[in-house]
């Protein structure tokens, strides 16, 4: 059986976007070789990637022509050849295409089939996007947590997980820290607390 594990860089305060739109891509990140790295490494360990559509289309708009882009680091460019080849899901509603090794996944037994899904895959499944991680995590479906935490204070903005209030048990599994202030964290979903 697989694992999911929501994959996201966030604030110091738990925030993935400051603004609507920004999708995680705010100025407030500190990404820099070594972690861009360290990602590459880890997203060429998974099985899968499992995104919301928001998430995905953010991805296939950059990382696909990031290949072939000579002005552009050669770390960069190996994230997006391993993006590109990396199988992919796709849960959405409205879209019924996509491209770069990816079956979509929509309706309303979307988090069913994410569970035969997860229960037919061996190894790590990565989860982009926080309304499906939200979903997952209410499904008793979501196993990890994967946090690269950037020195920053956002104040506001969208937080890790959507209008989810039950508090959560995590057991710490590993920490990286990176030398420009950012940490990784892993943590095992324990159960809810309480």
């Amino acid at each position: 059986m697989g694992r999911f594990v929501y994959a996201m860089n966030v604030s110091l305060d738990l925030r993935i976007e400051q603004v609507p739109g920004d999708n995680g891509a705010g100025e407030w990140l500190r990404i820099d070789e070594e972690l861009h790295r360290e990602a590459n490494a880890r997203t060429r360990q998974l099985a899968m990637i499992v995104h919301g559509r928001v998430v995905y289309e953010v991805m296939e708009e950059y990382w696909p022509r990031s290949r072939e882009d000579a002005s552009l680091p050669d770390f960069m460019r190996e994230y997006g050849e391993i993006w590109t080849a990396m199988p992919k899901v796709l849960v959405s509603r409205t879209r019924h295409t996509a491209d770069h090794n990816t079956r979509i996944i929509g309706g309303d037994d979307a988090i069913e089939q994410l569970a035969v899904l997860r229960a037919e895959t061996e190894g790590t499944i990565a989860v982009g996007g926080a309304a499906l991680a939200t979903q997952l995590l209410r499904a008793g479906l979501l196993d990890e947590l994967l946090l690269t935490t950037h020195p920053s204070i956002l104040g506001f903005g969208r937080p890790l997980f959507d209008d989810y209030d039950l508090p959560i048990d995590l057991e710490l599994l590993d920490q990286q820290s990176f030398g420009s202030g950012v940490t990784m964290n892993r943590y095992a979903i324990l159960k809810e607390a309480g």
